[in-house]
């Protein structure tokens, strides 16, 4: 085993889901606790993580029920996308000093699988880029656009929730591709302003501003051909009206609706779906690895060129990991929203 000259601390701060939310999560429904700091057997690695990642995805994890993915246990170190320095390695290919992408976040020391990590260079892009731009968000917007929706030249293409970390990624995706028209919607005029006037869509509206539907008509006089649906209930409504014969929606969140404690209704308009034609995928991103060589190689090099832009919003101290969740939950982020533990 090899380990790195700085000593580790014995213990390590982590955060415990400790009640299942009941609509709103609350600040009293996690805790933060302290643990030992194990080192690593044969095939494993200690991290010290430096960023984790917070996503709307993590809500539906707080409940009890099938999914996707097996919902956070109570009592248990919660999960999720983080970058960190190895600090100590049990197998051979990693070594203290590398850096590393891996999935147990929520914490300050990570004993990782090395078979689940991923090294990452922290030259070619900041760290905080693995978790965003060039990671799961990225991916997300890149293949939700191009595998699930089918984007071709000249589609016109609406983005709801287009400010975060995955709606901003797709609207430049699909203008750097060749779309006709890319609108998007969001929740300040602050968010529609860098919209248009740093990510380059053509029009973009503050859903709290009114109607969404009088407003995506509004910009979308010739209709849309796609729709990437991260938010529901209004904005599907909409979209669905506006969507043109054999248009194409991505279902990849429904943030609107996640700490909803009554069934939601559906779009009245459904029927629409029938004579438009329509076709509506929902998307897990781990169902599109294949894409994942042209996403680094298209992705990486607009990235390098300048041509693609990215936003954080970092939230600094693991002390401070469930406000950024909270926050999140409340679009207080613009583009990704990372926590920070250190450099």
């Amino acid at each position: 085993m090899s380990v790195s000259a700085a000593a580790t601390p014995a213990t390590s701060r982590e955060w415990h889901l400790v009640a299942r939310p009941q609509g709103w999560p609350k600040p009293e429904d996690f805790a933060l606790r302290e643990a030992p700091v194990l080192q690593p057997g044969e095939g494993q690695l200690l991290v010290r993580n430096t960023h984790m990642s917070v996503d709307p995805y993590m809500r539906g994890r707080m409940n009890d029920v099938k999914s996707y993915i097996p919902p956070f246990r109570l009592d248990r170190p919660m999960d999720g996308g983080a970058v960190g320095e190895v600090v100590a390695s049990g197998v051979e290919g990693f070594a203290p000093g590398d850096h590393v992408l891996h999935g147990l976040g929520w914490r300050e020391y990570a004993l990782v699988e090395a078979r689940h990590a991923v090294k990452v260079d922290p030259e070619a892009a900041p760290l905080s880029a693995y978790l965003g731009v060039l990671g799961m968000p990225g991916m997300t917007a890149y293949a939700g656009l191009v595998d699930v929706a089918s984007f071709k030249e000249g589609d016109a293409v609406f983005v709801s929730g287009a400010a975060g970390a995955v709606g901003s990624q797709v609207g430049q995706i699909a203008r750097l591709k060749g779309a006709s028209r890319v609108i998007g919607s969001a929740g300040s005029d602050e968010k529609v302003r860098l919209l248009v006037e740093e990510y380059g869509f053509d029009a973009a509206f503050n859903y709290k501003n009114g109607p969404v539907l009088e407003q995506l008509k509004k910009a979308a006089p010739d209709g849309i051909d796609v729709y990437f649906e991260n938010v529901g209930g209004e904005h599907l409504e909409a979209a669905i009206s506006v969507l043109n014969p054999h248009g194409r929606i991505a279902l990849c969140g429904l943030i609107s609706q996640y700490n909803a404690t009554e069934p939601v209704p559906g779009p009245n308009n459904f029927a629409l779906v029938l004579g438009k034609r329509l076709r509506i995928q929902g998307m897990i991103v781990n169902d599109h690895e294949a894409l994942r060589p042209r996403f680094v190689e298209e992705v990486g090099g607009w990235l390098r060129s300048g041509e693609l832009k990215y936003r954080e919003t970092v939230v600094h101290g693991v002390d401070n990991a469930v406000d950024a969740f909270l926050g999140l939950l409340r679009g207080e982020n613009t583009g990704k929203m990372i926590v920070s533990f250190g450099d």
